[in-house]
């Protein structure tokens, strides 16, 4: 009778469990996945598909691409704004250094 009632409670548990922890999904499952399929595998000693990491690798690059992206996109007003800005000085300095050229006045960014 004991058996009975543990072997019971034992399945009752499972099925809760398994009926509860699919609606518990969260954003990281996928990478808790991974880890724990190249953590069982290293165990197991059958070694880790490289395959595996390759994908995870082209992923990050991908998600990193992206971030880059959003970067750029946000900041290009400010960076075309800096690099005009450093050649209008440029184009001022040289025009500046073609004017005193044939001149007596001493520059020190025309020497």
């Amino acid at each position: 009778m004991n058996n009975k009632l543990i072997i019971t409670l034992l399945i009752v548990n499972g099925i809760i469990w398994g009926m509860w922890l699919p609606s518990q999904a969260k954003a990281d499952d996928y990478n808790t996945a991974v880890i724990a399929h190249v953590i069982k595998e290293k165990v197991s000693g059958n070694g880790v598909d490289m395959s595996v990491l390759e994908s995870e690798m082209q992923k990050l690059a991908y998600n990193f691409a992206l971030q880059m992206t959003d970067v750029l996109e946000k900041n290009l007003p400010a960076i075309l704004e800096s690099l005009a800005a450093e050649l209008r000085q440029n184009a001022d300095s040289k025009y500046k250094c073609s004017l005193l050229e044939d001149t007596k006045i001493a520059d020190k960014e025309c020497s």
